[in-house]
């Protein structure tokens, strides 16, 4: 088995309060994330955050709807969380995200480690699909960021 890492950094010219708040709000996912997986927030809102806290989420890929549930393990306003995967398309999925204040604005940092399922053919996929999709999909979410706190692209 093949651990992965998608690792992104980018900084904002805005308050690290500002910047932590907005992420700290699951509500907001919907903003960031691709249109076409169709994202939904299953857990009712207000959605509080805390170490301990569960998330359902939905979305489309390839067309089939997926539930997708995280757990908050780690929790440290404002400058970091960390959500795992307990329910989802992967064996293994660890987001940590980290914000902390950098030349008069913030500096947003995601690490992500993961596995896919069915060996051989998980490796096959990742690399024919899962990995273009993940560069996708936090390179939208780059930009609709970049849109929402400034900052260049």
């Amino acid at each position: 088995m093949k651990l992965h890492r998608l690792f992104r950094q980018q900084w904002v010219p805005a308050p690290l309060e500002e910047v932590f708040a907005f992420f700290d709000r699951p509500e907001n996912l919907n903003e960031i994330t691709p249109p076409s997986l169709h994202f939904r927030l299953l857990t009712p809102s207000p959605v509080p955050m805390h170490q301990g806290a569960l998330i359902d989420y939905s979305i489309r890929l390839l067309g089939m709807p997926l539930r997708w549930t995280t757990y908050i393990a780690v929790y440290e306003p404002p400058h970091c969380f960390v959500d795992v995967q307990l329910r989802g398309p992967y064996s293994f999925w660890h987001h940590t995200h980290r914000f902390e204040s950098h030349q008069g604005g913030t500096q947003i940092t995601d690490e992500v480690l993961y596995l896919l399922p069915f060996g051989v053919l998980g490796r096959l996929v990742h690399a024919l699909w899962v990995r273009h999709q993940l560069e996708y999909i936090f390179t939208y979410r780059q930009a609709r960021i970049r849109e929402r706190f400034g900052g260049e692209g």
